[in-house]
């Protein structure tokens, strides 16, 4: 680029990097916006490809008019230019420049590697003064192969990287025909197709009620919804649920389609194992304690193909994390323009926290307002942004409420037998981790990994964490990965040269200037 505008990076293009590029780019600000999908959308507006012929798009979502305005916003800028859509770019780094001097004579010093840029300026180490160019350089994977990388510059990055579903395992849950919730779900609404004749989905979390009722519309026999959340912790909380009517309507609505497809909502148990020889044939369920124990005498077998379990989300934070911003349990720590403490970084949605589409849509533009107006040296406008500024305080106390409802049984792990895998990269079962724990003193997840080469696979685990976590007793806590996802050596070897691999992809180009 030479135009003189500001540039942004967005990674991520569900609904929180969308609501941040439209703000953005409405005013003034040159967007890039970086996805690994081949549309915008992300999860939860996941489509049909077109070559499908899907003649009723909509029926598998119900924000479909949110989707319809993002969508034209979208199309609008990528016509003008002021939006500029790299899709299925992977991005595995982002690099941010030590000191650079701003077009007006200021200076933006970036922070440490542990984000010891916070509270160096401002109220939450940022400036007023028009970003440096460029301050960041964004590595991204090219296509489905990923063999390639090509690199854009900013002024100024948002994290917009979504979150990914927490997995628990349990004896069975290695057998084809186990699927995450989420999983269940992106194949019907990308692929139009479903996972089996016959499901069980189980776990625990809001988004088991969308996956039920969309396969059952689909024409899948829903054997059982299996929650173990006891319906008692809803009433302790009405008060704070009752806050969002809207989402008490929407959760009214499942219901109903769960009653016409009758389908058995099962509350308070849990899965406590997959049965099969060559594929998932049959699980057993368990009704669940106060104490979160399984309750014996209670399990029941459940013949199925197809079992969709998921335990809730993880925040998606290792692009974060390579950059030093400050992480706070699980999630990106921002402040109220959601900037993180190192200058030039904002985040928002589901890495900032898990809270659904309209949270992460209200942080979106929050976020992208503020990136207007401080890199053109100008404070946001608050008046601007308090209508989004509400939505986000209502949405976040209703899932600061809802989080502690939805929570994977106390004692999961004790159903975890010792020949359960728990890492399947790597193999470990869970007499493994054990072993490591009684007789090796492991007391944490680092050092069982070292021990036993639990989440040096492939997901460096990313999936695995949590399920080690519990096996030994202690907190999740994020992992610093240098690397958001497996890079080639030979792409490795080039990084660092002008372009990094020199050819550019369809629509992007190998150095951004």
């Amino acid at each position: 680029m030479t135009d003189g505008r500001h540039r942004l990076a967005v990674i991520g293009a569900g609904p929180a990097g969308l609501a941040a590029s439209l703000a953005a780019a409405a005013r003034g600000i040159h967007v890039t916006l970086i996805d690994s999908a081949a549309a915008a959308g992300g999860q939860f507006y996941r489509r049909p490809a077109s070559g499908l012929g899907a003649r009723r798009p909509r029926a598998l979502h119900h924000q479909w008019r949110t989707w319809e305005r993002l969508e034209q916003g979208l199309a609008a800028h990528l016509e003008t230019g002021t939006i500029e859509h790299m899709t299925d770019h992977h991005v595995w780094l982002v690099e941010r420049a030590g000191a650079t001097t701003t077009g007006a004579g200021a200076t933006i010093t970036g922070a440490g590697p542990q984000g010891t840029g916070h509270d160096t300026f401002a109220e939450h180490g940022h400036t007023t003064a028009p970003a440096a160019r460029p301050g960041f350089t964004v590595h991204a994977l090219l296509g489905p192969l990923q063999e390639r990388s090509v690199t854009v510059r900013a002024d100024a990055v948002l994290l917009a990287t979504g979150g990914y579903e927490k997995v628990l395992p349990f004896p069975g849950w290695t057998l084809p025909g186990v699927v995450t919730a989420g999983g269940a779900q992106a194949m019907l609404k990308g692929g139009l197709v479903v996972p089996g004749r016959t499901a069980v989905v189980a776990g625990t979390g809001p988004l088991l009620l969308p996956v039920a009722t969309g396969l059952a519309a689909a024409g899948v026999e829903i054997a059982a919804l299996v929650e173990s959340a006891d319906p008692r912790a809803f009433v302790r909380r009405a008060g704070a649920l009752a806050a969002q009517p809207g989402k008490l309507v929407e959760g009214a609505r499942y219901a109903v389609q769960l009653v016409r497809h009758r389908v058995p909502f099962v509350w308070s148990h849990t899965v406590v194992e997959a049965h099969g020889e060559e594929r998932l044939e049959a699980v057993t369920v368990a009704a669940l304690g106060p104490d979160g124990r399984v309750r014996t005498g209670t399990e029941r077998r459940l013949p199925c193909d197809t079992l969709a379990v998921g335990h809730g989300m993880i925040p998606h934070t290792d692009l974060a994390e390579a950059l030093g911003c400050r992480i706070d349990g699980l999630r990106v720590e921002v402040d109220e323009e959601q900037r993180t403490d190192v200058p030039g970084v904002w985040a928002a949605g589901e890495a900032t926290g898990i809270g659904g589409s309209a949270l992460s849509l209200a942080e979106g533009h929050i976020a992208g307002r503020s990136i207007a107006a401080r890199l053109s040296g100008a404070e946001p406008d608050p008046r601007a942004v308090a209508r989004a500024v509400k939505s986000r305080t209502r949405m976040r106390t209703f899932f600061a409420a809802l989080d502690t409802v939805y929570a994977p049984p106390a004692h999961w792990a004790d159903q975890v037998t010792d020949d359960t895998v728990v890492c399947r990269c790597e193999e470990v079962t869970g007499g493994r981790v054990r072993e490591a724990v009684a007789d090796l003193g492991a007391g944490d997840v680092r050092t069982v990994k070292l021990l036993t080469r639990a989440g040096m696979g492939w997901c460096q685990g990313r999936m695995c964490e949590p399920a080690v976590a519990g096996l030994v007793g202690c907190e999740q806590t994020s992992a610093r990965r240098l690397l958001a996802r497996p890079v080639p050596l030979g792409v490795l070897a080039r990084a660092g040269t002008d372009g990094d691999d020199g050819t550019p992809g369809p629509g992007s180009s190998p150095a951004r200037e």
